[in-house]
C-alpha cells in the first residue's frame, strides 16, 4: 500500500507539473497541450488473487493532429503567395492612380489637345510653346511610369534577399532541432516541445518558399524546397542565396535570382523558376511577369507614339516654311523607350520649329495640326487600339488583377483563420480545463497521502500487537 501510495503521489506530481507547463505556455505559439498518459501497474500474484500494484505514468505526449498540422502548413504557403502577390500589385496600382495625382493618360491628353489648339492658330508662338511643354511634361511622365515601376522591382529584389536570409535561418533551426529530437526520442521520451517548435519553423518556411518534407523513421525531417534543393537533411543543412544576373526572357537586367549549392564543391544551381509559390512565389511573380509585361507595354506606347508623331511631323512645314524634323529623338527600339523618350534638342530650343501645315507659304494652313491630334484616336495598335484604349485597357487590367488578389488574400485568410481556430480547439490548451484538472490532481494528491499515512497507521497497529 505504502508503495502504491508513493506511486501515485509520483503520479499526480507529475500531472500538476504537466498542467503547469501547458498553462505557462497557454500564448507560446505554435504549442500543443501536454498530458500524461498513465497505464495499470503490473499486478502481483498471491495464489489464486492478482493483487494490482496501482498505475505508473508512461509517458507524457501532445496532442496533435497531423493531417490537420499538415493542412494549415499548406494553406500558410498558399497565404504567403497571395499575401505577397496583392501587396505587390496595391504598390504597382498606385503608379497608375489618376484619382489624387495628374497621370500619363492625363498628359497624353494635353499633348494631342496642345495641337488642337496649334490648329486653331497655326501661326502662334504661344500654342507651340504650349505643344512643346506639355510633349516634355509628357515624355517626363513616361520616364516616372518605368523609373517607379523598375524601384518596386529593385524593393522586390531586396524583400527576396531578406526572405532567402531568414530561409536560412530557419532551415538551420529546424536541422538543430532534429538532432535534439533524436537525442531526446533515443532515451524513450517524447521530444514534445523539440518537435512543437519544430512544426513551427516548417510552417514559417512554407509561408515563404514552396516546400516538401518527410519525417524518417529516426525523427528527422527531410526538406526539399522547389524541386530538387534538399535544404535540410537529417542534422544538415544547405543554405540558399541570391544574385543580381544578366537580362533573360522574363526577367530585367540586375535582378535577383535564388540560387542553391547541393554541396560545398558542387556549382550553384539556379532554382529561381523553382519557387512557385509562398511569399517568395508572389513576389517573383508580380516582378517578372505583371511588372515586366506593364513595362514592355509602357514601352510600346512610347515608342508608337514617337514613331507617329514623328512620322507626320517631318511631312509639315513649320512657323520658317522649312521642312519638318523628328518632334522626339527616334527610339531605336521599343525596349527602353519609355525611359528615353525626349522631345528633339530643335524643337526644344525653338518652337518655331514645331510643324502645324502642310504646305510651305500658307499662312493658316493647319493641316499636320490637325494630323497629329487626330491621333490620340487612330487605331495604331495591331490596327484596333488608338492610344487611349491601349493605355486605359492596361490599367484596368492591373486593376481588375489587384482586386482579384485583393479577393484571393481575403478569402485565404478567412481559411487559414478557421483551420487556425480547428488546431487551436484540439492542440490549444484551455485555462478552464486546466485548471479543473490542476484541481482534480491536486485531490489525487491528497488522497495518494492519505493512503500512505494509512499503511502507515497500520503498520503501527501491527507493531503495538506486541507490546499489547
Amino acid at each position: 500500500m505504502m508503495d502504491v501510495g508513493k506511486r501515485s503521489l509520483m503520479n499526480s506530481q507529475t500531472a500538476l507539473q504537466t498542467v503547469s507547463h501547458n498553462v505557462a505556455n497557454k500564448s507560446t505559439e505554435g504549442y500543443s497541450r501536454q498530458r500524461v498518459e498513465q497505464q495499470t501497474n503490473v499486478p502481483i500474484g498471491d495464489g489464486k488473487l492478482r493483487i494490482g500494484m496501482g498505475a505508473r505514468s508512461a509517458a507524457i505526449t501532445r496532442v496533435s493532429n497531423p493531417y490537420l498540422e499538415r493542412q494549415v502548413e499548406k494553406e500558410g504557403n498558399e497565404l504567403g503567395f497571395v499575401r505577397a502577390r496583392s501587396e505587390g500589385l496595391g504598390r504597382v496600382e498606385q503608379v497608375y492612380n489618376e484619382q489624387v495625382n495628374k497621370g500619363l493618360n492625363k498628359f497624353m491628353a494635353d499633348f494631342f489637345n496642345g495641337f488642337r489648339e496649334l490648329s486653331n492658330n497655326p501661326e502662334g508662338l504661344a500654342a507651340r510653346t504650349l505643344v512643346k511643354e506639355s510633349a516634355d511634361f509628357m515624355a517626363k511622365d513616361f520616364k516616372r511610369v518605368h523609373d517607379q515601376l523598375t524601384d518596386i522591382q529593385k524593393d522586390i529584389d531586396f524583400q527576396v534577399a531578406s526572405h532567402v536570409v531568414e530561409i536560412n535561418g530557419l532551415t538551420k533551426e529546424i536541422a538543430d532541432l532534429n538532432e535534439k529530437v533524436q537525442v531526446v526520442e533515443l532515451q524513450g521520451a517524447h521530444a514534445n516541445d523539440e518537435r512543437d517548435r519544430r512544426d513551427l519553423l516548417v510552417k514559417k518556411l512554407s509561408d515563404l518558399i514552396n516546400i516538401r518534407y518527410a519525417e524518417g523513421d529516426d525523427g528527422q525531417l527531410t526538406i526539399t524546397a522547389g524541386d530538387n534543393a534538399v535544404i535540410v537533411s537529417g542534422q544538415s543543412y544547405r543554405e540558399m542565396f541570391t544574385s543580381s544576373t544578366a537580362a533573360k526572357d522574363g526577367k530585367r537586367e540586375g535582378n535577383f535570382e535564388v540560387f542553391y549549392k547541393p554541396t560545398d564543391t558542387a556549382s550553384p544551381v539556379n532554382v529561381t523558376k523553382q519557387i512557385r509559390s509562398g511569399a517568395l512565389g508572389g513576389l517573383l511573380d508580380v516582378r517578372d511577369k505583371t511588372i515586366n509585361d506593364l513595362i514592355d507595354r509602357t514601352d510600346q506606347m512610347a515608342y508608337t507614339l514617337a514613331t507617329e508623331v514623328n512620322k507626320a511631323h517631318v511631312q509639315g512645314f513649320d512657323r520658317y516654311n522649312r521642312q519638318g524634323q523628328l518632334f522626339f529623338v527616334q527610339p531605336a527600339e521599343a525596349k527602353g523607350a519609355a525611359a528615353n523618350l525626349k522631345v528633339s534638342e530643335g524643337v526644344l530650343n525653338d518652337v518655331g520649329r514645331v510643324a502645324a501645315g502642310a504646305s510651305p507659304d500658307a499662312p493658316g494652313d493647319n493641316r499636320v495640326a490637325n494630323i497629329l491630334s487626330s491621333l490620340q484616336y487612330k487605331p495604331v495598335f495591331d490596327g484596333t487600339n488608338s492610344f487611349d484604349n491601349f493605355y486605359n485597357s492596361m490599367v484596368g487590367e492591373i486593376g481588375v488583377e489587384t482586386a482579384r488578389a485583393n479577393s484571393e488574400h481575403e478569402s485565404q485568410k478567412n481559411i487559414v483563420k478557421q483551420l487556425s481556430n480547428i488546431r487551436e480547439s484540439i492542440s490549444g490548451v484551455s485555462l478552464d480545463e486546466e485548471t479543473a484538472k490542476m484541481i482534480e490532481f491536486q485531490k489525487n494528491f491528497d488522497a495518494s497521502a492519505r493512503l500512505i499515512r494509512t499503511a502507515d497507521e497500520m503498520m503501527d497497529t501491527v507493531l503495538n500487537l506486541k507490546r499489547l
